[in-house]
Protein backbone atom coordinates (compact mmCIF):
# COMPACT_ATOMS: atom_id res chain seq x y z
CA UNK A 1 0.00 0.00 0.00
CA UNK A 2 1.79 3.52 -0.95
CA UNK A 3 0.79 6.27 1.31
CA UNK A 4 2.03 8.88 -1.14
CA UNK A 5 -0.21 11.41 -2.57
CA UNK A 6 -1.04 10.65 -6.24
CA UNK A 7 0.25 13.09 -8.67
CA UNK A 8 -2.13 16.33 -9.74
CA UNK A 9 -2.40 16.05 -13.59
CA UNK A 10 -4.74 19.51 -13.35
CA UNK A 11 -3.25 22.87 -13.51
CA UNK A 12 -4.60 25.21 -10.63
CA UNK A 13 -6.14 28.17 -12.67
CA UNK A 14 -4.38 31.36 -11.66
CA UNK A 15 -6.58 33.41 -14.20
CA UNK A 16 -10.33 33.97 -12.52
CA UNK A 17 -13.35 33.08 -14.09
CA UNK A 18 -14.73 35.16 -17.27
CA UNK A 19 -17.06 37.06 -15.50
CA UNK A 20 -14.42 38.04 -12.77
CA UNK A 21 -12.25 39.19 -15.62
CA UNK A 22 -15.06 41.01 -17.18
CA UNK A 23 -15.33 42.77 -13.41
CA UNK A 24 -11.52 43.52 -13.29
CA UNK A 25 -11.57 45.40 -17.12
CA UNK A 26 -13.84 47.89 -15.87
CA UNK A 27 -12.85 48.35 -12.48
CA UNK A 28 -14.27 50.44 -10.06
CA UNK A 29 -14.89 53.06 -12.28
CA UNK A 30 -17.70 55.25 -11.55
CA UNK A 31 -20.95 54.74 -13.89
CA UNK A 32 -21.33 56.06 -16.95
CA UNK A 33 -23.39 59.46 -17.19
CA UNK A 34 -26.61 59.34 -18.75
CA UNK A 35 -26.99 61.48 -22.23
CA UNK A 36 -28.75 64.27 -20.58
CA UNK A 37 -25.90 64.69 -17.63
CA UNK A 38 -23.12 64.23 -19.62
CA UNK A 39 -24.28 67.32 -22.11
CA UNK A 40 -25.37 69.34 -19.12
CA UNK A 41 -21.95 69.30 -17.56
CA UNK A 42 -19.88 69.40 -21.36
CA UNK A 43 -22.59 72.64 -21.88
CA UNK A 44 -21.69 74.34 -18.43
CA UNK A 45 -18.17 73.80 -18.63
CA UNK A 46 -17.74 75.29 -22.22
CA UNK A 47 -20.14 78.37 -20.99
CA UNK A 48 -18.04 79.25 -17.89
CA UNK A 49 -15.23 78.88 -20.15
CA UNK A 50 -15.95 81.30 -23.00
CA UNK A 51 -17.58 83.90 -20.27
CA UNK A 52 -13.76 83.50 -18.66
CA UNK A 53 -11.84 84.17 -21.83
CA UNK A 54 -14.12 86.80 -23.01
CA UNK A 55 -13.42 88.30 -19.23
CA UNK A 56 -9.39 87.44 -20.06
CA UNK A 57 -9.41 88.69 -23.40
CA UNK A 58 -11.23 92.19 -22.09
CA UNK A 59 -8.24 92.71 -19.91
CA UNK A 60 -5.87 91.11 -21.87
CA UNK A 61 -5.33 87.98 -19.40
CA UNK A 62 -6.14 85.03 -21.33
CA UNK A 63 -3.03 82.59 -19.18
CA UNK A 64 -5.95 81.52 -16.64
CA UNK A 65 -7.65 79.04 -18.88
CA UNK A 66 -5.09 76.13 -18.42
CA UNK A 67 -5.91 75.80 -14.57
CA UNK A 68 -9.32 77.15 -14.76
CA UNK A 69 -10.46 74.55 -17.13
CA UNK A 70 -9.28 71.70 -15.01
CA UNK A 71 -10.91 73.45 -11.90
CA UNK A 72 -14.25 73.76 -14.19
CA UNK A 73 -13.95 70.04 -15.34
CA UNK A 74 -13.72 69.31 -11.79
CA UNK A 75 -16.83 71.09 -10.44
CA UNK A 76 -18.73 69.92 -12.83
CA UNK A 77 -17.69 66.97 -13.27
CA UNK A 78 -16.87 65.16 -10.48
CA UNK A 79 -18.34 67.94 -7.54
CA UNK A 80 -18.58 65.56 -4.65
CA UNK A 81 -14.93 65.26 -4.82
CA UNK A 82 -12.65 66.84 -2.00
CA UNK A 83 -10.63 68.32 -5.04
CA UNK A 84 -13.81 70.22 -6.47
CA UNK A 85 -14.99 71.86 -3.30
CA UNK A 86 -15.34 75.95 -2.94
CA UNK A 87 -12.62 75.74 -0.11
CA UNK A 88 -10.08 73.51 -2.60
CA UNK A 89 -10.95 76.15 -5.73
CA UNK A 90 -10.82 78.98 -4.38
CA UNK A 91 -7.75 78.91 -1.60
CA UNK A 92 -5.71 76.35 -3.78
CA UNK A 93 -5.77 78.99 -6.42
CA UNK A 94 -5.26 81.52 -4.50
CA UNK A 95 -2.12 79.39 -2.43
CA UNK A 96 -1.08 78.64 -5.79
CA UNK A 97 -1.07 82.13 -6.93
CA UNK A 98 1.06 82.89 -3.92
CA UNK A 99 3.67 80.34 -4.15
CA UNK A 100 3.73 81.05 -8.46
CA UNK A 101 4.93 84.80 -7.48
CA UNK A 102 7.33 83.93 -4.36
CA UNK A 103 9.03 81.42 -6.89
CA UNK A 104 9.08 84.05 -9.70
CA UNK A 105 10.83 86.81 -7.50
CA UNK A 106 13.24 84.58 -6.06
CA UNK A 107 14.25 82.09 -8.66
CA UNK A 108 12.72 83.98 -11.86
CA UNK A 109 10.90 82.77 -15.32
CA UNK A 110 12.05 79.19 -15.48
CA UNK A 111 10.83 75.83 -16.22
CA UNK A 112 12.63 74.31 -13.32
CA UNK A 113 11.17 77.48 -11.03
CA UNK A 114 7.78 76.41 -12.67
CA UNK A 115 8.72 72.84 -11.50
CA UNK A 116 9.25 74.07 -7.78
CA UNK A 117 6.71 76.32 -7.32
CA UNK A 118 3.92 73.05 -8.99
CA UNK A 119 5.36 71.19 -5.93
CA UNK A 120 5.63 73.31 -2.91
CA UNK A 121 1.50 74.74 -3.99
CA UNK A 122 0.94 70.92 -3.53
CA UNK A 123 2.95 70.54 -0.31
CA UNK A 124 1.09 73.64 1.10
CA UNK A 125 -2.13 72.85 -0.45
CA UNK A 126 -1.82 69.45 1.76
CA UNK A 127 -0.71 71.45 5.08
CA UNK A 128 -3.74 73.93 4.27
CA UNK A 129 -6.39 71.03 3.73
CA UNK A 130 -7.48 72.45 0.56
CA UNK A 131 -6.96 70.03 -2.16
CA UNK A 132 -7.19 71.09 -5.33
CA UNK A 133 -4.87 69.69 -8.15
CA UNK A 134 -5.47 72.06 -10.58
CA UNK A 135 -4.15 74.92 -8.16
CA UNK A 136 -0.86 73.55 -9.13
CA UNK A 137 -0.95 74.80 -12.66
CA UNK A 138 -2.12 77.94 -11.14
CA UNK A 139 1.60 78.53 -9.94
CA UNK A 140 2.96 76.82 -13.19
CA UNK A 141 1.24 79.36 -15.40
CA UNK A 142 2.38 82.22 -13.09
CA UNK A 143 5.82 81.23 -13.24
CA UNK A 144 6.17 80.76 -16.95
CA UNK A 145 3.48 83.54 -18.12
CA UNK A 146 4.76 86.18 -15.58
CA UNK A 147 1.14 88.12 -15.46
CA UNK A 148 1.26 91.42 -14.01
CA UNK A 149 -0.54 90.67 -10.15
CA UNK A 150 -2.91 93.59 -10.03
CA UNK A 151 -4.31 92.12 -12.79
CA UNK A 152 -4.17 88.62 -12.25
CA UNK A 153 -4.91 88.15 -8.90
CA UNK A 154 -8.20 89.62 -8.58
CA UNK A 155 -8.87 87.89 -12.05
CA UNK A 156 -8.61 84.83 -10.46
CA UNK A 157 -10.13 85.20 -7.79
CA UNK A 158 -13.27 86.30 -9.12
CA UNK A 159 -13.09 83.13 -12.02
CA UNK A 160 -12.74 80.99 -9.38
CA UNK A 161 -15.58 82.09 -7.18
CA UNK A 162 -17.79 82.07 -10.58
CA UNK A 163 -16.60 78.62 -10.87
CA UNK A 164 -18.43 77.36 -7.73
CA UNK A 165 -20.88 79.64 -8.21
CA UNK A 166 -22.00 77.91 -11.48
CA UNK A 167 -21.05 74.68 -10.14
CA UNK A 168 -23.41 75.56 -7.46
CA UNK A 169 -26.60 76.94 -9.97
CA UNK A 170 -26.07 73.86 -12.15
CA UNK A 171 -26.75 71.56 -9.70
CA UNK A 172 -29.87 72.96 -8.57
CA UNK A 173 -31.08 73.21 -12.17
CA UNK A 174 -30.95 69.27 -13.02
CA UNK A 175 -32.47 68.02 -9.97
CA UNK A 176 -31.23 64.72 -10.18
CA UNK A 177 -27.48 66.16 -9.85
CA UNK A 178 -25.39 65.80 -7.23
CA UNK A 179 -25.66 68.86 -5.06
CA UNK A 180 -23.11 71.30 -5.25
CA UNK A 181 -20.61 72.04 -3.00
CA UNK A 182 -20.47 69.14 -0.74
CA UNK A 183 -19.15 71.84 1.81
CA UNK A 184 -18.73 75.53 1.72
CA UNK A 185 -15.53 75.59 3.64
Amino acid sequence: MSTATPLRTETTRSTPPPSSRRAGITGRAPARPSPLAAFHSISAVTAVLLGLVAIGAAIHEPVLIPPLAASAALVHSAPTLPLAQPRGVVGGHLIGAAVGYAALAVAGSSAWAAAVAAGATLALLTLARTPHAAACATSVVIVLQTPDPVRFVPLLLGSTVLLVLTGYAGSRIRRTAPRYPAYWW
